[in-house]
């Protein structure tokens, strides 16, 4: 039935009659760009639909078809009326819904597609609600409006790439004809650049002048294990306190469960990790507002570099010390090509001799091979 109404309206379209026919539920309607009905208090033409009263039949989509045209005709002609509509005993007129009740609408899909839980809201509301919020609530979606949102935003940066996706989800289960990938322009992790990090004696001088005890607690673990800022709260506090410097992250961060290592273990004895001691913050609040807490809170006390920067510096110090780049990969919780994307353009010449004088500095590296008859550095093949 779906490829029967699809064809159907590729031949409206391809007529140009402005008419496309929509099936909701068991039944059909018809779509168009219709003046506004009496007593409305709009003024210019939008989106409108017609309910025919017919199911979504063989029969059916067959008559739906030709109403279709003769709606296209008499609004080509400029002959439309809504009387003949209105008063039709077997035509019912179907309310256009909002841009906010479509949200609503576009919400309950999302989470029936997925499970609900702290990594999907966190993704609904930043990636997805946010965006939908700049769109003129009270109207009804349409390539206008999606467009407007759209170039509003900083072409090549990561709004725009997260606006086109978000608006392209939503047109899509409105059934609106958009193309928004000319838009999501040349953004990429790789083109960021690159801020000022401190360097690993700031971190640990930092660390002793915070004078809260459960504050200094989560500026360490940030410092050792290049944390997210909410997945501090969304540890294994029992494995910690039994002395596992291995830290769990929960099924409920960003990113899933996962067991993350230090590149200085010393600094879990050093930072006295081990006694756990969390400040006074509701756990249940959703990661983004977790992580906002922290944020807000290295502001206030001048700490004088985001709390991101020290996740940042894990990344780069597993890179210095020579870690798989699959491995520190999957301990920050990133795909191989998104912690490529990333770091490698953070790396400079100094971090390539550290790797250099670590490879060659092994014990257990593999010896140079000897050439046989080489005698006082002459090389003899006789």
């Amino acid at each position: 039935m779906n490829d029967v109404l699809a064809k159907i309206n590729d031949r409206l379209k391809i007529a140009q009659t402005g008419v496309r026919i929509q099936q909701i539920s068991n039944r059909l309607y018809l779509r168009a760009t219709l003046p506004p009905k009496p007593n409305s208090q709009k003024t210019q033409p939008y989106q409108q639909r017609i309910a025919l009263g017919i199911y979504a039949s063989d029969e059916g989509l067959k008559r739906a078809e030709a109403e279709a045209k003769l709606l296209g005709g008499l609004i080509a002609c400029k002959n439309f009326r809504w009387d003949a509509y209105l008063k039709a005993p077997s035509v019912e007129l179907l309310a256009v819904e909002t841009i906010e009740v479509l949200i609503q609408r576009f919400e309950k899909y999302y989470f029936q597609t997925r499970d609900r839980n702290q990594q999907t809201l966190t993704t609904w509301l930043i990636d997805y609600w946010r965006v939908f919020q700049k769109l003129p609530q009270t109207d009804i979606l349409n390539a206008q409006n999606i467009l407007k949102v759209v170039t509003n935003t900083i072409p090549d940066t990561k709004t725009r790439k997260r606006t086109c996706m978000a608006l392209s989800a939503i047109a899509k289960f409105a059934q609106i004809e958009i193309n928004l990938k000319p838009y999501r322009g040349r953004y990429s992790p790789r083109l960021v650049t690159p801020r000022d990090l401190p360097t690993d004696l700031t971190i640990a001088k930092h660390f002793y002048e915070i004078e809260s005890e459960s504050w200094r607690w989560v500026y360490g673990m940030l410092a050792a294990y290049g944390l997210r800022n909410h997945e501090v709260f969304r540890l294994d506090f029992g494995a910690i306190a039994n002395g596992n410097y291995i830290v769990s992250v929960g099924e409920n961060s960003k990113t899933g469960s996962r067991r993350v290592w230090p590149c200085y273990p010393e600094w879990f004895e050093e930072f006295n990790l081990q006694e756990v001691v969390l400040p006074k913050v509701d756990l249940n609040q959703a990661n983004h507002a977790l992580g906002h807490v922290v944020t807000v809170w290295f502001k206030r006390h001048e700490i004088g570099f985001a709390p991101y920067s020290l996740r940042h510096c894990w990344a780069i110090r597993s890179l210095e010390f020579g870690l798989d780049i699959t491995l520190s990969a999957q301990q920050m919780g990133h795909s191989a090509k998104v912690h490529s994307e990333l770091y490698h353009h953070w790396i400079s010449e100094k971090h390539h001799q550290r790797a250099f004088e670590l490879m060659s500095n092994k014990s257990d590296r593999p010896s140079v091979p000897k050439i046989l008859g080489h005698q006082n550095g002459l090389k003899s093949f006789d």
